[in-house]
């Protein structure tokens, strides 16, 4: 069982942020699942695990909803060809390139993962933990 239910990420440019994460997130599968306003939850099988933001949250200050700090968030591929496509996808949708697919042998030796900044400058990342992970091979 997964010990976080979800999690949300502010943005400062709503719309920008939802077409950026529904086109880097679709090779994994994670597609929008709700919106309550300015607030978009993506995830697979109908759970929202990760939301994006714009707006003050009622634990915030304005302070903090206008210069989000940002973070690291990372999603699980299924295998390392999902890594690839979230990583094109991503920098397709206007993300900047923070580390291209490739094995991480200083986490793991079998940690494939691929970084890319949003238009906020989160990190996000996509990993496979498996050996290959190459359909077919």
């Amino acid at each position: 069982m997964p010990i976080i239910d979800h999690i949300t990420v502010n943005v400062t440019d709503y719309p920008r942020a939802k077409a950026f994460y529904s086109k880097a997130l679709a090779p994994l599968d994670v597609t929008l699942v709700m919106e309550f306003g300015t607030a978009a939850g993506f995830g697979r099988g109908g759970k929202p695990d990760f939301w994006v933001g714009q707006g003050k949250a009622s634990y915030q200050t304005d302070a903090h909803a206008t210069a989000p700090t940002p973070i690291h968030v990372c999603f699980v591929a299924r295998n390392r060809d999902e890594v690839d496509a979230f990583y094109r996808a991503a920098i397709e949708a206007g993300g900047r390139d923070f580390g291209p697919p490739g094995v991480r042998a200083h986490y793991h030796q079998n940690y494939y993962g691929a970084f890319v900044l949003d238009p906020d400058g989160h990190n996000i990342e996509a990993v496979f933990h498996g050996a290959s992970g190459h359909p077919g091979r």
